[in-house]
């Protein structure tokens, strides 16, 4: 179905400007499938375009070499600019995926906070000087720290803005200028942000650009680009795998965020109120499109019936719709394909042998072809497919367990390890479970909260680096060191040390 569009160009050096070709991606709106916006569906000569004017921005001092009370005055600005439109920019960001407009509304309205952070690390970020060890302590030896240069960044659609700022605000705040290649899928956000940064955050031309188009021609025309200096990618462990690849063949850092398979575990002590809310929140907010998402949902046996009776009549309350609607708690899958992958796990899952105990389907009475009831799938075992392989749907998977430890080994044997819950009113035990599970980011009677100043990765096959923090800034500088030999005397030229 088509409608009104508006026709976006690529945003490089400052401005927008047309693609290299002439062919085009529409974006569509997921809860009725209306075309509402194309965007370029670009080249390499634009990826080449847009590094150049990346490495411009880096080499002639406009941005790299600013005094970082500078810096961290532009983005400070950044952030204002983003809070002005984060009303826009998150009707963007629903109108791309159909996530939720309360949810994206939340999100844009602290975006601007990311900036800040790290405006205040601009100013307090420092080197370190290291005694000497040889020349009788005549040597004045210090460690400084200097951006990568230029950036290339790929970003998926399930978070694409918050997810771009991930990466984007410690790497300007470490002095790294920018090329983005957001998903085609949801392109638009990430061409109007540019924008705003630059024309109302007051960013220099250069410093941030976007090429929209498809994966195997930008994706690998940035990942692979002679000009490139780090790499930052967000998505799948298979993509994110071939990326790893490519930058090593390059000789360049990457920062990698992958796929997740997460945990859930609820103990006989567990506020069942509290554990529901968490569980629901884990799997069904957001449509179960986030890395993040805790599809595996181990219940103690003691508690498991009483659980599972909660949680489908919870999931049986759960109002989908219109997501542009603020009463709306579960709007469609982002796409078709991703619906008809959603669908064939729940498929394969029932036919080894779990049993479905809610959903599985798409409503009658919703437009579109993406909308999915939120599923729950009974008598998982930890080596189906389901438990086992990210789904990347409203898909919950509950599994049982008869104590700790047979938990921890359970939650432990996945190739993924990004997160994971825990419910226990026995702090010990919790602290006990935490210090065990093999993840990046354990929650405690909670789930799904993260924050610009709190590091966030993965383990195993979930990811390599860590983004937001202090963590997240270290990815986009590396170390120098000088030494000054204060002795006036040059030892032996044929003896090291």
């Amino acid at each position: 179905m088509t409608t009104d569009t508006t026709a976006y160009d690529l945003f490089i050096d400052g401005e927008f400007v047309a693609s290299d070709e002439d062919e085009r991606i529409d974006v569509e709106y997921p809860y009725d499938g209306t075309t509402w916006a194309t965007v370029p569906s670009g080249t390499t000569a634009d990826v080449d375009r847009a590094v150049d004017a990346a490495r411009r921005a880096f080499a002639d001092e406009t941005w790299a070499e600013l005094l970082p009370s500078e810096r961290a005055a532009v983005l400070e600005d950044v952030a204002d600019a983003i809070d002005e439109h984060a009303d826009e920019l998150a009707e963007l960001e629903t109108r791309q995926n159909g996530k939720l407009i309360r949810e994206m509304s939340s999100q844009m309205g602290g975006l601007g906070e990311w900036f800040r952070y790290y405006a205040g690390q601009c100013r307090t970020l420092e080197g370190r000087t290291i005694p000497a060890e040889s020349k009788d302590g005549q040597l004045f030896t210090h460690v400084k720290k200097e951006p990568y240069g230029v950036v290339g960044a790929v970003t998926p659609w399930n978070s694409p803005l918050l997810l771009t700022v991930f990466k984007l605000a410690p790497a300007l705040a470490a002095g790294c200028t920018f090329v983005h290649k957001p998903s085609s899928y949801t392109p638009v956000s990430a061409l109007r942000f540019a924008e705003i940064l630059h024309e109302e955050g007051g960013l220099p031309a250069g410093v941030y650009n976007v090429v929209t188009g498809a994966g195997s021609v930008v994706g690998d025309a940035l990942v692979n680009h002679d000009d490139i200096d780090k790499v930052a990618f967000t998505g799948s462990t298979e993509v994110g795998r071939r990326i790893s690849a490519d930058a090593g063949e390059s000789l360049i850092p990457a920062s990698l965020e992958l796929g997740g398979k997460s945990p859930n575990i609820i103990f006989p002590s567990a506020d069942l109120d509290n554990a529901t809310n968490g569980v629901i929140k884990g799997i069904f907010a957001a449509t179960g499109q986030t890395c993040l998402a805790g599809s595996r949902v181990f219940v103690h046996e003691e508690i498991a019936d009483e659980f599972v009776d909660r949680f489908v009549e919870r999931a049986t309350d759960i109002d989908l719709g219109d997501p542009m609607d603020p009463e709306t708690e579960m709007g469609p899958v982002a796409f078709r394909d991703q619906w008809e992958t959603d669908v064939s796990y729940i498929e394969t899952g029932v036919e080894e042998g779990a049993t479905l105990e809610f959903g599985g389907d798409q409503p009658d009475d919703l437009p579109g072809e993406c909308f999915l009831q939120p599923t729950i799938l009974t008598d998982v075992e930890n080596d189906m497919t389901v438990a086992q392989e990210e789904i990347f749907g409203p898909v919950a998977s509950v599994l049982t367990f008869s104590d700790e430890a047979e938990v921890l080994e359970l939650a432990n044997d996945s190739q993924f390890g990004l997160a994971a819950g825990i419910w226990t009113e026995e702090m010990r035990q919790a602290h006990r479970v935490a210090d065990a599970l093999e993840a990046g980011t354990i929650w405690v009677n909670e789930y799904r909260t993260l924050s610009f100043n709190a590091p966030f990765g993965g383990y195993k096959d979930s990811g390599l680096g860590r983004e937001n923090g202090l963590e997240g800034l270290e990815a986009y500088l590396q170390e120098k060191t000088v030494w000054f030999d204060l002795s006036g005397t040059v030892d032996d030229p044929f003896k090291l040390g």
